[in-house]
């Protein structure tokens, strides 16, 4: 894809599931009888798209619209079937796990199936929600099962050394993990779709690491930024970065042997310098990082 693609303003944006002005409070509480009433329906993950449509992506998409100003280009590229998206991972915080999902909602139309690690699920608040977003375990078997049902679904690969790496480190692909997305790709039978995520780099910089505090409370790591935690809870508001979100043109696997662990390499070293090549080209185009 060539860096001339569409690029999706905010202003043309498919809100799909947004209420409008009118008749919202009648909605709200025609909602709320609903989930009273227990009259919605979950699938066998916990995804609910009502609560998911209705409350946590208006949540996700006013930081998306009003602070990040997020533009996404590439969007053609998500296909209709099943899909492994795959992105990088960064911001010390994952916030960009929440844009990822409104951009793909929103402009595709699609509902998308993240991958999640052990920590999440291990937070009772945060795993619920994370359910009822429609995300789960990043183990090759939900993401199996997801996939034979031509879900759309999205990985991190470089997991939390993404997320948490260091701001001297921005925008540098961390290792790949070992593959495992390639190989449930190539058994599952499905494209790859590569993702560049710039601008949750500069959200949270991150310019050291409590390691001592973060063993002690079971965490990969405890960060310090330059405004946390200097500044208390405020220091916990996100910079309002420019944030840009690239799709590139999937890449078919044929050819490739699933149990061929030379193969799920190749897979994954080209899907990394795939990402990387994509990240250097929009972060280029982006420009400034907060104007």
């Amino acid at each position: 894809m060539s860096l001339d693609a569409e690029v999706i303003p905010l202003d043309t944006a498919r809100h799909q599931g947004t209420p409008e002005p009118d008749g919202l409070l009648d909605r709200g509480l025609a909602f709320l009888r609903r989930r009273l009433a227990g009259d919605y329906e979950v699938d066998e993950f916990g995804f609910d798209p009502e609560f998911n449509g209705t409350v946590l992506l208006p949540l996700a998409r006013a930081l998306y619209e009003h602070w990040f100003r997020v533009e996404v280009s590439g969007i053609e590229n998500i296909p209709s079937g099943g899909a492994l998206v795959v992105a990088n991972h960064s911001g010390t915080i994952p916030v960009d796990a929440l844009m990822l999902s409104v951009a793909v909602h929103d402009h595709a139309g699609r509902d998308l199936r993240l991958l999640g690690a052990d920590l999440v699920y291990q937070v009772p608040v945060l795993a619920h929600l994370a359910r009822k977003a429609g995300h789960t375990l990043a183990c090759p078997a939900d993401a199996s099962r997801l996939l034979a049902k031509d879900e759309l679904v999205g990985v991190f690969p470089e997991g939390f050394k993404g997320v948490g790496k260091p701001f001297a480190e921005r925008y540098k692909l961390q290792r790949f993990g070992r593959g495992g997305f390639a190989r449930t790709a190539l058994e599952s039978g499905v494209p790859i779709v590569p993702a560049a995520i710039v601008g949750a780099e500069e959200i949270y910089p991150k310019i050291a690491d409590l390691r001592s505090l973060a063993r002690l409370l079971g965490l990969p790591y405890f960060p310090i930024t330059p405004t946390f935690p200097l500044l208390g809870p405020l220091g916990l508001v996100p910079l309002p970065s420019k944030w840009l979100i690239r799709f590139g043109e999937p890449m078919p696997l044929d050819g490739y042997d699933a149990d061929d662990p030379a193969a799920v390499s190749n897979v994954t070293d080209h899907v990394r310098e795939t990402v990387q090549r994509m990240l250097n080209e929009t972060l280029e185009l982006r420009g400034p990082a907060f104007l």
